[in-house]
């Protein structure tokens, strides 16, 4: 048995607290009678709906997919271009990815049909921490890197503090590898960081998120995650990020 509004998150309708909120307005049914009382546990034959639409109780599955290059972070793409879902053609489940990564961006992107799991890692406060590896146009200087750093302004508001490391520079051709690792989750952040400090991000990658990494993938490639990665992911997140 478990908490009726867990069971709405996990089915990905809503997060916890708003699937809370719905059960508060009387727009849950269980078994046909509405539930406006929160604590109320149900079963794996229990009939739940919201709205009047029956939700749909799947076995939580959770993914690891190295994401190419040019394709979209969604389930579809009204322009007709490359989902990530479509790498998982032969599964039955409907997942969807855990935050996005650009379209040109590749690297580590996990994807689920569990939203209170999905919810977890995506709220702000938990500072699930990303290292994303960057090919960038012209050499950054130590200041241009301490910038960084110390956090970049942009139209939203002062970026968290980064750990950056300069991996290599190619003075000829006036290109250098940057290793940058957040715990934010903006829309195209690393871009925009490396743009404020002049330097044109050509190629992007994300390869660790927490502790896991693409080893052993190639792009479009995938894994189940384990029980004790996903137990492990719950845990960093509740406690802020700390390992």
């Amino acid at each position: 048995m478990e908490r009726l509004q867990k069971v709405i998150a996990r089915a990905g309708i809503a997060s916890r607290r708003k699937a809370e909120e719905l059960i508060l307005q009387g727009r849950v049914k269980v078994n046909g009678r509405v539930v406006t009382e929160l604590g109320v546990k149900v079963g794996p034959r229990d009939d739940v709906e919201v709205d009047g639409i029956p939700i749909e109780r799947e076995e939580p599955v959770y993914y690891l997919l190295y994401k190419p290059r040019g394709v979209i972070s969604s389930v579809k793409d009204d322009k007709g271009r490359k989902v990530v879902t479509d790498f998982f053609k032969d599964l039955d489940k409907r997942i969807y990815p855990i935050g996005r990564l650009d379209y040109d961006t590749s690297g580590l992107l996990l994807l689920t049909n569990d939203g209170d799991f999905a919810n977890l890692l995506m709220h702000p406060r938990y500072e699930i921490e990303k290292v994303y590896v960057a090919k960038v146009k012209g050499i950054p200087t130590r200041e241009q890197l301490k910038q960084l750093e110390q956090g970049i302004e942009l139209e939203e508001g002062m970026t968290a503090p980064a750990k950056v490391k300069l991996l290599s520079a190619d003075r000829k051709k006036g290109t250098a590898i940057v290793e940058i690792r957040i715990h934010e989750g903006r829309n195209r952040q690393v871009r925009r960081m490396f743009e404020a400090i002049g330097c044109e991000v050509l190629k992007l990658k994300r390869e660790r998120y927490a502790f896991l990494d693409l080893k052993g993938l190639r792009p479009g490639e995938y894994r189940e995650l384990s029980p004790h990665e996903v137990k492990l992911l719950r845990a960093l997140a509740q406690s802020g990020g700390r390992k």
